[in-house]
């Protein structure tokens, strides 16, 4: 725990030092991913038991949604569940991520059913469902911050996957274009709160916490991935096990 308390704008460093040390634009999963150096079916593993992330993360908002003091606060955090689960069938980020599995020769009702997930994926995205379910609204909102850094390794996956696959199209990554505007202004959003509430040592320590928490929840679901399906490629019972190719 720092001995002092930081500055708002040095908050803001160090968060974004947690950042840069720990996101999991880092991990060896996501550079092989971008590289070009997966097999379709390491690909199909990726996007199949990412689905699980972006399915929950409506339910993870709702939770915070719930705890929210105030109107104006409830409508900016109602506003990240409708980007998710769109205002209508066929609508919202969830919706384009299963075009992105469909993209990929994955039947759909396999990947809604997560009867190939990883125990590793479930374990940490129900982690983060329930951190955000348990801890305080500061804690919550600053485990959000992972978006700060995330158009950066969007921009970096989405021209990585169309320059060395040949399976990949821009229709089949379409989840990604709207993300290159919505994680800023949630970032932005979440940043100014952090910095505006986190006033003793003792929050900023907790906030930092969080968005180390939250890296570490990205990083354990490449971790799983890398395990069960690059090395050593232990696939465990009953998960997604395509043939290699």
């Amino acid at each position: 725990m720092s001995d002092r308390l930081l500055t708002p704008d040095e908050l803001e460093a160090a968060l974004r030092a947690i950042g840069a040390e720990r996101y999991h634009n880092l991990h060896p999963f996501h550079r092989a991913l971008h590289d070009g150096k997966l097999s379709k079916a390491q690909v199909q593993a990726w996007a199949l038991n990412r689905y699980y992330y972006q399915a929950r993360i409506p339910a993870k908002d709702a939770t915070l949604l719930a705890r929210l003091p105030t109107a104006e606060l409830r409508r900016e955090w109602r506003r990240r569940i409708e980007d998710h689960d769109g205002t209508e069938p066929g609508t919202g980020g969830v919706a384009r991520w299963l075009r992105l599995t469909d993209g990929l020769g994955l039947d759909r009702n396999y990947v809604e059913s997560l009867d190939g997930l990883l125990q590793g994926t479930r374990f940490a995205v129900d982690a983060y469902v329930h951190f955000v379910g348990e801890r305080s609204t500061l804690e919550a909102i600053a485990s959000s911050l992972t978006e700060l850094f995330s158009p950066s390794i969007i921009s970096e996956r989405v021209s990585g996957m169309l320059r060395n696959y040949s399976f990949i199209t821009e229709e089949t990554l379409a989840y990604f274009t709207p993300r290159l505007t919505q994680a800023p202004r949630d970032s932005d959003f979440a940043l100014f709160y952090v910095k505006e509430h986190a006033r003793t040592i003792e929050r900023q320590q907790a906030v930092m916490d969080a968005l180390r928490f939250k890296c570490g929840v990205l990083w354990s679901m490449l971790d799983a991935l890398d395990y069960a399906y690059v090395t050593p490629g232990l696939v465990p019972p009953g998960a997604f096990a395509p043939n290699a190719g």
